[in-house]
């Protein structure tokens, strides 16, 4: 996570004392991470543009209550991930009407390390990124963004459980249960390279 700096309280007491353009500093100087984070937890380009934008108008519209010696990008990084869990919820209601529909693995598709692929190591690349997609989906959105957060953004469990809204220890659980889950899909996978 991006610290927090003097441009950023520079940036936030702008704001705060009327100058509305100050906060596009903050904007251009969190966005890529926010992005990232709601990128993974939505696996869709378009919502995750929409996550960030809506984390940064939740988070102007809350920047009277961020307290100014807390870190400003973990606070709008919370924000955006419950943004983030909220789409999900939203569209996986969406996703219930495609059931039969299979994703477009090449969306997704897993780089083998190999320089010059051949058609088999292609055909494979698909294969597993349609299966990882699979398992992914098979998560709750809970366990979707606590899987992410810890295994593609590193997060601690007590990270994930601020930006979640949930204790550590449950945090920890979710990250328990999604890791089962995908073993458990993912079970007759393996690859020789």
């Amino acid at each position: 996570m991006e610290q927090m700096g003097g441009d950023d309280q520079a940036a936030i007491r702008a704001v705060l004392s009327g100058d509305k353009n100050a906060y596009e500093s903050l904007v251009l100087r969190h966005s890529r991470t926010l992005f990232r984070v709601a990128y993974r937890i939505t696996g869709d380009e378009a919502d995750a543009d929409e996550v960030v934008q809506d984390a940064f108008l939740r988070g102007y519209r809350k920047l009277g209550t961020f307290e100014q010696r807390s870190n400003f990008g973990t606070w709008i990084y919370r924000i955006a991930v419950r943004c983030a869990l909220d789409k999900v919820h939203h569209r996986r209601g969406d996703d219930e009407s495609r059931v039969g529909e299979e994703s477009d693995p090449e969306e997704n598709e897993v780089q083998v390390s190999d320089r010059a692929p051949g058609p088999d190591r292609l055909l494979l690349s698909r294969e597993i990124a349609g299966m990882q997609e699979a398992a992914m989906h098979c998560l709750t959105p809970i366990e979707r963004a606590a899987f992410i957060l810890r295994h593609m953004e590193d997060r601690t469990t007590e990270e994930i459980g601020a930006a979640l809204g949930i204790r550590p220890n449950a945090a920890k659980q979710a990250v328990f249960r999604a890791v089962q889950k995908m073993r458990r899909r993912l079970a007759g996978l393996r690859v020789n390279t």
